[in-house]
């Protein structure tokens, strides 16, 4: 099974260019992407963007920090399109777990993409919080667990395999480093990938053969000596 390709970013060109784009399968953003995206009215730039994206499926995270902000938040994201997942943190600033707002949205039948998950215990405390027919993605951090001296994969083996009893429930490689992390991913089993635009590039020309790589490498090398006019002496 490969991964279903999801474009994480808030740019509106971006946006309207990769949801052209076939192996591009739905979008994730963050208050931080949209912030980068120079948007101003939360609300209204996220409209915008579903003007371009009306059947992908697309995350719009909440900002509250409370069981009472975030119910307010999400029922109202919610209602802009039939294609759009809310996006929770599995635990607020404070280090709490959201458990209770989770377990009141799934029930009310609102798609929930569970965000900065980064192992399978955290995954584990979301599932008893699931019931089985409301879609929800659950989103594991794997780049930036690494980036800590980590290893990603046996959380997501562990994820993967407790969340098979769940047919509505996806599991997302989040924060890609690399292109390689698609096949990872792939291979693990995980349904969902979210890939920035730069990495989505470079996947869509993999298949390229070792000796073509080595060719290209050395014509790169050779071409950029030419550019700085170097001389030995």
């Amino acid at each position: 099974m490969k991964s279903k390709i999801y474009c994480d970013i808030a740019e509106y060109d971006q946006i309207k260019k990769y949801n052209r784009i076939k192996i591009v399968k739905g979008f994730t953003t963050n208050p931080s992407l949209m912030r980068k995206a120079g948007a101003k009215d939360y609300e209204v730039y996220s409209k915008k963007i579903l003007k371009v994206c009306k059947k992908k499926p697309i995350s719009f995270e909440v900002f509250g920090d409370d069981y009472f902000s975030i119910k307010e938040q999400a029922l109202k994201i919610t209602k802009w399109g039939k294609n759009v997942y809310v996006k929770i943190p599995i635990v607020n600033s404070k280090g709490i777990f959201m458990g209770k707002i989770i377990k009141e949205l799934n029930s009310n039948n609102i798609k929930l993409n569970i965000t900065a998950v980064y192992n399978s215990n955290q995954t584990r405390k979301i599932l008893n919080c699931l019931n089985k027919k409301t879609k929800v993605i659950i989103s594991i951090f794997a780049g930036r667990a690494a980036d800590s001296g980590k290893d990603p994969v046996p959380e997501f083996k562990k994820s993967v395999t407790m969340s098979k009893k769940f047919k509505n429930v996806s599991i997302l490689w989040a924060s890609v480093r690399e292109p390689y992390n698609y096949i990872q991913s792939s291979q693990l089993g995980c349904q969902i990938i979210t890939i920035p635009p730069k990495i989505i590039d470079q996947i869509r020309n993999f298949g390229k053969s070792y000796n073509k790589l080595t060719l290209e490498t050395v014509k790169k090398f050779l071409t950029d000596s030419k550019k700085s006019k170097f001389k030995i002496y």
